[in-house]
Parts: C-alpha cells; structure tokens; sequence
C-alpha cells in the first residue's frame, strides 16, 4: 500500500471537520468560523460560504435533504458529560455518544439510553471519536472507539467489546472507515493519518503532516482519502493497494484483507486462509514451500505430506529479522531478497550464505527448478541482459543479451527455449544455444511457457490472449488480464485480484486426429463462433458436445433450440446443467425448482437442507414416493439438523423406518413419545431405555436410572449405577437410603437370579446378604440421628429395641459407616434409662475396649461412674419372650436374634423393634403354596371352647394355661400342639404343618410373603390375632399396623421400600 499526494491547500484556521457530498465530487470543511467547498477533483476551492460567527466545529451532508423525516421539532436530551463525538449505525435506529467521562451512551432514535458502555480508563481515557463500520456484510454492527487513553477499541451494539484493546502511542483525534467497513483511517497527535484492518492492526501510514491530524476522512466509494490538520492544511491522498502475489504451478498464493494470505489450488479449486495478524509486504511459493514477509520476520511454511492436493500448511521456520527488498523467492532450503542490483540467498535460520552484485536493476526474478539446495534462477535486468544463477554457485551465466529492459520471461520445458516481453510491449522468443530470435509479436504484457508441452506457449496483452504452438499461426481470443502460468490444457491469468483458468484444447492433428469437422468445431468454439460450431458438431455426429458448449457457456436457451424435441434424457440432463448454473451463480430456489422438475431430488434437498428451508424439504418429503428412500432419508436427516423433529419423524413413518423414528426420538430427548412406540414395538426396548438410562444418570436422576436399566435388560449397569448410590449414601451417613439401595441390590440379585439359572446361587447368596445389609442400616439409622441430632423423634423403648437388634445382628466385620460405639452407647444411655442396669453396664464395659471420639468420651465415664450405683438386674418388663415356646428370653442374648429355648426366631417390627407375636411355619413335603392358599382360605368352624384359666407355681416360675373342658376335648388348635417343643435341644426345629393343621387356620390369621421364584413363600402364623400386624406387599416387612398406618401418613409410602400406598405390590 502507498498513498499518493493528489492535491493539497492550506486554510487559516484549523480544520475541524470535512464531509464529502454523497456523490463524492465535493467536500466541505469547517476552518474556524468559515465553511470551505472544494472540488474533490483538482483541489479547486469552489466557495467559501459565511454566516457563522463562532467557530465550526463538525459538518455533514444531509443523504436525503431533510432535517428529520419523522419529528417536526428538536428533542432535547441531558447527558452525564460532555459530549465529544457521535455516530448513528447504519439503519439509523441507534445514535452512540462518546463523552468526556471515558462513557460511551447507545440510544435509541428517540433518546432512550439502551446501552452504557464504561471504559475502564474512565475520565483519564475521553472518547475523541467513534464510528460505526458501514459494512453490510457484518452480521453485528460494530462500533470502533478511540480513545485519549490512546487506545482503540471494538464494541457490538449489545455493548459486548470485541478483542481486546489495542494500545496506539499517540491521542487520536479523529477514526473513520475506509471503502465499505475493510479498513480504518485514525489520525492524531502523531501527525500522520494511519491505516488500520477493522481488527485494530496497523498496516502504514498514508500521510504524514507538521501538526495534529484534527479529521480525515474517505471519499464514497473510491481509494481517496482527505485529511485535515491544526495548522490548516489539508491534504488529499490515492491511496494506492499493490497486488502481493506468487505462483508455482497449479498453486496461486495471494494476499487478502493486507493481513491474511490465501493459498489457492487452481486445479480443484480448494482454498485455504493463513492468518498472520500482521501486513502481508512479499509472498513466494514453490513446491512445498511457501514465504511469507511481515514488517519484522519472514515465516517459511510447508505442506504436510507430499500429496499433490494436500493444502495444510505448518510452519517451518521463523526468521527474525527486518528486510528491505523488491521482491522475495523461496527454494526448497533458501530464501533469495532482491534488493534493486544486488540478490541474497539465505538459509531458512537466517544466515547469509551467498551474495550476487548484478551491473543493473533486477526487474524479474523466477525459480525454473532444479534438486533441493541447487535450484536455478532466471533473472532479467533493465539493462536488457537475462541470467542464470545456480543457488549454489557464485557465478551468474549470461544466457543473451537484448537491446531492451526486460518486463517478464520464461523458460520452456526443456530449457531449449527463451521467452521475453520487453519494455516496448513485445514478445520475443529466443533459442538459448544459438541465441536466435524464433518469433516476436507486439501488444505482450506477460508470457509464459506450457509445463509439458515444449513447443507451446501463451501471451496476453491488449485485451487478448494469445496461444502460439509451434510454426502454427497465432490463436488469439479476447481476455481481460495477465498470464501467469500456462500448465497442460489450461493457462492461468491474473485479472484485477483473482485468478482463473482459461481451458485450451491441444494440438490433436499431431495426434492424428482425421474428423476435419470436429476440429474446426472445436476451433469455432474457441474463437467465440458458437452457432457455427454447433452445426459442425452436429454434422461430424456429436450433438452432446454441441449441448456441452452451449451449457458449459450457460446458453440453456440456444440449446434447447438446438435439441427440439429430442430424447427426455437429453432434455433432463441440460435441466440439470441449468439447475448447476443456478446454483452456482447463487440462485438456489430456482435451482430447486428445476432439480425438483429434472427428478434430481437429492440435489434439490442437498440445497434446501444447506439453506435452512424447512418447509421445502417436508413439500419434498410429502411429495416423494415411499419407495425412494434415499431422498427420504436425506430429508429427514436435514430436518433432524435444522431441529425439526416433527416433520422428521413424519418423514421417517412415511419410509416406514421405525429404528430411525426411535433414535430421533432418543436423540430429541421426546422420551413419551419413544416409549409409547417401545410398548407398541418391544423389539426397540433396548434401543429406548438404555440411552434414556444414561440421560437420567448424567441428570443426577440416578434411582430412575437404575429402573431404566432394569428394564432395558442391562443388569450389570443397574447393579452398578445401585452400588454407587449406596457406597455414596454410606459415605455421607445418609443411611436410610443405603437401606433403601440395598434392599433394592437384593431385589436386583433376585430378579437375575430367576432370570439366569447359571448365576442362582451367586446372586441367591447376593440376595441374602444385601438383605441383611439393609435390615442394619434402617435400623442404624435411627441411632446415627439421636446420637448426631439434638432433637430426636424416636421413644426410648424403640432406640433400646433397635441397639439391641443390632448388637445381636452385627458380623465379625462391621459394615461401613456403622459404629459400634453408637450403638453401645446408645444402649447403655437407654438401658439405665428404662431400668435394665445389668445390660447398660455391660454395655458400658465393652465400651472401654473401643476406642472412644472425643465428644463422647466424658458422657461415657460419667455413665460408667453413675451406673455403679444402680442395681445389678434388668427390668423384667423389658424382657422379650418367645411366642413359641413362652420362654423369656435375656437383653443379652449370646445365641443373637432367636430363642434361648426353642432356637425359633425371632421376628422384630421394622419400626419399633419389638419381637412380634408371630411364628414361622414350613409345609409338609408334597404342599404346594397353591393348595396351602386354598386350605387355609377354607377356615373351618370350630365350636366355641369353654376355657379356664389354670395359675400353676412351682419353685421358679409361675405358668398360666389354658385349661379346656370336656366338652372341648378334641377341638384343640393343631398348629397350638404343633408348637410343644422339649427343652434342652441344640438344634432348632421348625414348624411343620399339614393340610389338617392349614385347614384348621383363619386367613387373618396367616401373613404370606409371597417371594418371586425361585425363592419359596414364608408362612407366619399370629398368635394373638386381636393384635394387628400389616406386612407390606413390597418390602414383605412387618409393622404393628397403628405405626404403619402412621409412617404411611406421613412419609406418603412404605419406610422401608418408599412403595407408595397407591402402588400395586409385587
């Protein structure tokens, strides 16, 4: 970029502020109190206009030559400080002010502040000047802000900044944009106007001045640019931006936005963009290497593999070093800077290896090939001499010496052939051996050779381009441009900015081609005769190249006139052809509609899909046939993408394609509507509960996570997902819902149990052991909340019941999170407390084995001290007694949780803990659980006893019978009889009955825990059936009914399993 002085004047006072007319061929400037009119053109001040009799300090051009559309009058409107600068975004719906308090204010058009942006340099840092980027190709406006702080910064209309700040080292007076939004112009107390990217990186200067740059401004839609100081100049530049480019076969590398290079493959049309945040002075390209020369270091960057479409580039190696040069070429290993007469080839750490001094100014400079480390240099001079050099040779060969400075050359393929285009425009081929001019033509600006055909070359200049083949005469057709390469059948030209590839057939007579028609065809249409063609190919019998011409030039209606009425296929091939054109000229819905009406569905949802057009694709889909599932397909995965789950799932019955429907329901997380077409189809169970078992999961829903994975069949997970809920319940000491877990891992165990007769008796032992773990900890729960919490809600008889359950009930290896010394100091505390002293200190004794947190340490010594004086017996009435056997048995039971007597045991309340007044019995061999219902629902009658109580002492005990009449004999209960045991046995013997003994039993009588197989139903007969005992259908625990009923009332579902009232059981 360089700027070029057009005009300057100066003023007598300073300039305040400059605004060009909307068409550009006028400015005015405020100069004190004057207002000054010049002609943008030549610098001629038109007129000075007067009437103001106080300095002006900011002009504008009205765009529409009213003061207000919408208001009459002039609002008014307070401000926290003074206002410096001001700019209206593009719509004209907001205003920003930026204040001297470092503030800046976004309003509405009515006044409204909608956005206040703070600076973080507040009053230190005032706000000179803001400007909204003109840009219609941004999709946010964004305000750039300079700042006294002396720095410049970007904000979107939200407030949000963008980047960070960028520091300038001067106060800047004045910021504007250049052309449409590309560039920013900032000026200030560095006295020179400079030239930013929208992003804030300075590129260079474009003026400097001897004062203060008070405005600049751009001229509307052109690369002028004025400038207006404190001492009155004004100056007016062009600014000039040079094209920064390097070629090497197929591979076009160029500059973009003066900070990013492109490298583009002329072949396949990729492209890729380097961004190297800083300007962009030089580019070289060659095989795999590309240079880049930013202000401070040169970047070398290469590909990363060998493949010839390959376009990821890394960075090889980094010199940091400023160079001045004219132009830069990179080799495999070296780096070569031209500089006016002199060449220097640098290795890629930055070292000088080598240095060539050449009798004139270099104008051309070009890499021609060679092994890596030895590549050859073609040079041309203005003095007219053209040389080799060797980049490992100090020697430069002469290779011919013409009368004129040299503009541009090559070499041929087989570096026989020569071609130069001269200062006066000519091109002049040269044989190298014996220097003998071959051809010449005028009117050439640049030339190059073909790569792989020795005898052709290609020239332009003067609007056209020129293809020379051997002693043949000169093709010639019109082009706007440069040629930069010529490789194969195609020839590269360089027109404003962009590259192109021009297609050229080649030579086929030498090939032997016969069909005279074709070729003067071919030649017809390379000269622009296009109807002439046709009707040559038509003759010669190849229309289809006739329809390629006229499509391939986009003239859809010439070939249509050319096919009439011809084969349907022709006709939906050149639809298609016109559908591509469309396309790619940015017309897609006209190229829907002609895809649709060629049959090409895919392509049309291809567009419609990249474009967002949802109701589009489901016209398409609900058009489509069932049959054609490919198109279907892509328009219910387009549908899917553009979160259209509705129209996709339409698409996807339609098809008929039920696994699809289910996994965008999964995937849309519309779980209902997965699982009504999981009950309607079981084949997709698995498909639907395992994900909705994983979303539950990470949604820390992990209890209904485990039901899903139950139900999905993925019992392992389950297991899982249960061991880590209760491993975590134990760690927090929520032991309640460790309980829960457990009973719930045993039901699992259960479950695969039934399902897997090769896991039985694994997941059978499983089962009675997660059980028991669950018995512990609800009970262990209560201890935990009276030992921790100051308040507790449990009656002393039930902590007592429960500690003793517990202390008898305990393993060898305590569970985790379960302290014996709660549970001993729990009992001992109850104990003294009811009346069994015995057992408290006994339970204090084994408290001094344990090691004892000190928070407890002084209540247990003084309740070791104090219980001394109690006596050394229990209560009697706590004494829990056997209803099998009548036996009382002691608090301190060695043999656990059964009968001292008759081992039979004991059955205990899942809330108060006491021994219930029920016994277990077992049936007799050949009784299945079916007849043993139906026996007992027969409940025979039996004749009312005449009982009398019978009171018998002896030295020991006291016994009260129940003594029957005469009458009675022979109406006994039989399970009563059943339940006689002798003293003195080890072994426990349990209670068998017969189908005489179940046809004597009531139903109330008889609580059935009716376990799933293959485990057997348990039998409990009440004793004292007045006495209500309520089982829960789920848990299969035992409650006195009053405190069930209680705990339901208030908890909304079972203690133990959570089973709700309203749940079915098992």
């Amino acid at each position: 970029m360089r700027a070029v002085l057009t005009w300057r004047d100066k003023a007598e006072h300073c300039i305040n502020d400059i605004a060009f007319k909307p068409d550009g061929t006028q400015l005015i400037l405020a100069a004190g109190s004057r207002l000054l009119v010049y002609d943008t053109s030549d610098g001629t001040l038109l007129q000075p206009l007067k009437g103001h009799k106080d300095t002006v300090y900011c002009v504008a051009y009205a765009k529409d030559g009213l003061w207000s559309p919408e208001q009459k009058s002039v609002s008014k409107h307070k401000s926290s400080s003074k206002i410096i600068c001001c700019s209206w975004t593009n719509d004209g719906q907001y205003l920003a002010l930026g204040m001297f308090n470092g503030i800046i204010s976004i309003r509405n058009k009515n006044g409204e502040e909608k956005v206040k942006i703070e600076r973080p340099g507040g009053s230190l840092s005032p706000i000179w000047s803001i400007c909204w980027n003109p840009s219609r190709e941004e999709r946010n406006d964004i305000l750039a802000v300079a700042d006294w702080g002396q720095k410049v910064s970007f904000y979107q209309l939200s407030g949000k900044q963008i980047g960070k700040d960028r520091a300038l080292n001067f106060d800047p007076c004045c910021i504007s944009y250049f052309t449409k939004g590309e560039y920013i112009l900032l000026g200030g107390s560095d006295k020179q106007v400079s030239l930013f990217t929208k992003d804030g990186v300075r590129l260079g200067t474009v003026g400097e001045q001897n004062s203060w740059v008070w405005t600049c401004q751009a001229k509307p839609d052109s690369n002028y640019v004025v400038v207006g100081c404190q001492d009155g100049t004004i100056s007016f530049y062009q600014l000039i931006f040079s094209t920064v480019h390097g070629l090497y076969k197929d591979r076009y590398a160029y500059r973009d936005s003066m900070t990013d290079v492109i490298v583009q493959h002329l072949i396949t049309e990729q492209k890729v963009r380097i961004k190297c945040k800083e300007l962009v002075k030089k580019i070289a390209i060659y095989r795999n290497r590309l240079a880049i020369q930013l202000p401070e270091k040169i970047l070398i960057y290469e590909l990363y593999s060998e493949d010839l479409s390959d376009m990821h580039y890394r960075v090889k190696e980094k010199i940091i070093k400023k160079f001045e040069c004219n132009l830069l070429v990179v080799c495999a290993n070296h780096i070569i800077l031209c500089q006016e007469k002199r060449l220097q080839c640098l290795s890629f750490s930055g070292v000088k290896e080598r240095e060539w001094q050449m009798e004139s100014l270099i104008r051309y400079i070009k890499v021609i090939g060679g092994p890596p480390g030895r590549e050859g240099l073609l040079v041309g001079l203005k003095n007219g001499q053209i040389l080799k050099i060797f980049v490992d040779n100090l020697f430069a060969i002469v290779l011919l010496k013409q009368a004129t400075a040299v503009r541009c050359l090559d070499m041929s393929a087989s570096r026989k052939k020569l071609a130069v285009v001269d200062e006066n425009d000519t091109c002049l081929v040269y044989d190298i051996d014996t220097k003998e001019l071959l051809f010449q033509e005028p009117n050439a600006n640049s030339v190059a050779w073909n790569t792989q055909c020795e005898d052709m070359l290609c020239f332009s200049g003067g609007g056209y381009l020129n293809i020379k083949a051997s002693t043949f005469p000169v093709h010639r057709q019109k082009l706007q441009g440069f040629v930069v390469g010529y490789n194969g059948s195609k020839i590269f030209c360089l027109h404003v900015f962009s590259i192109s590839a021009v297609e050229v057939p080649q030579e086929r007579k030498k090939r032997g081609e016969t069909n005279n028609d074709l070729f003067l065809a071919d030649v017809f249409s390379y000269q622009g005769k296009f109807h002439e063609a046709a009707k040559l190919y038509k003759r010669s019998g190849h229309e289809n190249l006739a329809l390629e011409m006229y499509t391939d030039l986009c003239m859809f209606e010439y070939a249509k006139d050319f096919l009439g009425s011809g084969d349907p296929k022709e006709t939906k091939m050149l639809i298609t052809k016109q559908a591509d054109w469309a396309r790619n000229i940015k017309e897609p819905k006209a190229a829907v509609e002609m895809y649709i009406s060629a049959g090409e569905h895919v392509k049309a949802i291809e567009i419609c899909g990249d474009h967002g057009w949802v109701d589009m694709l489901i016209d398409i889909a609900r058009k489509l046939d069932k049959a054609e599932r490919e198109p279907l397909l892509l328009c219910a995965t387009y549908l899917k993408k553009l979160d259209s789950p509705g129209y996709a799932a339409e698409t996807y019955l339609k098809m008929g394609d039920l696994k699809s429907l289910v996994q965008l329901h999964v995937e849309t997380q519309r779980w209902d509507e997965a699982f009504a077409l999981g009950e309607k189809h079981p084949e997709f169970k698995d498909d639907i509960y395992m994900p909705y078992a994983q979303w539950l999961a990470e949604n820390d829903r992990f209890e209904e996570a485990q039901k899903a994975f139950h139900k999905a069949g993925r019992q392992r997970e389950a297991v899982q997902v249960l061991e880590q809920l209760t491993n975590n319940a134990v760690a927090e000491s929520r032991f309640n819902d460790a309980a829960y877990y457990y009973w719930m891992l045993s039901m699992q165990c259960l479950d695969i149990a039934q399902a897997d007769p090769a896991q039985k008796d694994t997941m059978l032992g499983k089962f009675y052991h997660f059980q028991r773990l669950a018995e512990l900890y609800h009970g262990y729960h209560a201890i935990h909340r009276h030992t921790e919490d100051p308040f507790s809600v449990h009656r002393p008889e039930t902590l007592f019941n429960i500690s003793r359950f517990l202390l008898h009930s305990l393993p060898k290896d305590t569970p985790s999170g379960i302290s014996k010394v709660k549970i001993l100091f729990t009992l001992a505390k109850q104990s003294k407390a009811l009346g069994a002293y015995r057992l408290a200190r006994h339970a204090y004794d084994k408290l001094r084995g344990l090691y004892i947190p000190a928070r407890f340490q002084k209540s247990i010594e003084l309740g070791t001290l104090t219980i001394r004086a109690k006596p050394f017996h229990d209560s009697e009435e706590l004494v829990p007694l056997c209803y099998r056997c009548s036996t009382n048995n002691p608090l301190l039971n060695n043999l656990g949780n059964v009968c001292i007597n008759c081992r039979q045991p004991f059955i205990f309340s899942a809330s108060s803990y006491d021994v219930l007044h029920l016994v277990e019995f077992y049936l007799e061999e050949g009784i299945t659980d079916e007849e043993a219902i139906s026996l007992i629902d027969l409940e025979v009658l039996r004749p009312k006893r005449d009982d009398r109580q019978l009171e018998i002492a002896n030295n020991s005990s006291q016994i009260l019978r129940l003594v029957e009449t005469k009458d009675s004999i022979g109406d006994e209960d039989p399970f009563t009889a059943k339940l006689s045991f002798e003293q003195g046995g080890s072994e426990f013997v349990p209670v068998v009955v017969s189908r005489l003994v179940l046809r004597s039993m009531s139903r109330r009588d008889v609580l059935i825990k009716r376990w799933p197989p293959p485990l057997r139903w348990q039998y409990f007969r009440s004793l004292l059936p007045d006495a209500s005992i309520t089982m829960c259908p789920s848990c299969f625990q035992m409650f006195h009914s009053e405190d069930y009923e209680l705990l339901v009332l208030q908890h909304g579902c079972c203690p133990y399993c959570r089973r709700c009232k309203d749940d079915p059981g098992p």
